[in-house]
């Protein structure tokens, strides 16, 4: 049966998963991630493609991005990442075969209602799997430039980051403040149903933008605002989300 087509129009913020084959550890060392993200920025600028926040986990990769021109950007960019690094962790490792999961898996992202709750979901991954206390104790993650202000070569502030504070030093202050508060688990389980099967997060408003601009009809499914009070689920796999 042929692929649908990704939703991925230019302009709109994308959530993008890449899970190594099997859940197999994808960065063994330092130099893993350094080399990840050297090619990150390599192809994110010649795809013309903007990284809001991202985070690099053992075995998963997750990134916040808005394709500026070309609706194809975050694919062609993924592509092209993902063939560099296998060949590099292949050789490097005197492995052969995949590394990573089939298709990274996509989420268009509502910029008024779920973009900053995304970067929050994106950056706190290491503490929900129990690696650090804190996000800025985690080095391969965009938490410590949104919020401390690290300068990076890779990071492209997204309007709505900017919108917090015209002010550099009180934006830095309003993103921390939104750490202060824990993300609920019935947006957590939104954000990661969505992105795994391809969903928009965003109001019955967004999808209808989204359906008109795309000519494709949306999945009815996680759609509309969050809900405010949900049971509390206690499954294993948002440790590794």
């Amino acid at each position: 049966m042929a692929r649908k087509p990704r939703l991925a129009p230019a302009g709109y913020p994308q959530h993008v998963i890449q899970r190594g084959n099997n859940r197999s550890i994808c960065f063994e060392c330092e130099s893993d991630y350094i080399a990840y993200i050297s090619w990150l920025k390599k192809f994110s600028v010649k795809f013309d493609v903007g990284i809001h926040a991202w985070v690099l986990m053992t075995n998963h990769v997750h990134l916040l991005c808005t394709p500026k021109l070309d609706n194809l950007g975050v694919s062609k960019m993924m592509q092209a990442l993902g063939r560099m690094y296998v060949r590099y962790f292949n050789h490097k490792y005197e492995r052969s075969g995949t590394l990573w999961e089939g298709r990274f898996h996509s989420s268009l992202v509502s910029n008024d209602e779920y973009l900053l709750t995304v970067y929050r979901y994106i950056e706190l991954n290491p503490v929900r799997a129990n690696m650090v206390e804190t996000p800025v104790e985690y080095k391969w993650s965009s938490y410590r430039i949104n919020a401390l202000g690290t300068a990076s070569s890779l990071c492209s502030p997204h309007p709505v980051y900017l919108g917090l504070s015209a002010s550099g030093s009180r934006r830095l202050a309003a993103y921390r403040a939104l750490f202060e508060e824990k993300l609920p688990q019935a947006v957590i389980d939104k954000i990661q149903s969505g992105t795994r099967r391809g969903l928009v997060l965003g109001s019955d408003t967004f999808k209808q933008r989204i359906e008109s601009l795309t000519g494709h009809r949306l999945k009815q499914e996680a759609l509309g605002r969050p809900r405010q009070k949900s049971k509390q689920l206690t499954t294993k796999h948002s440790e590794l989300a």
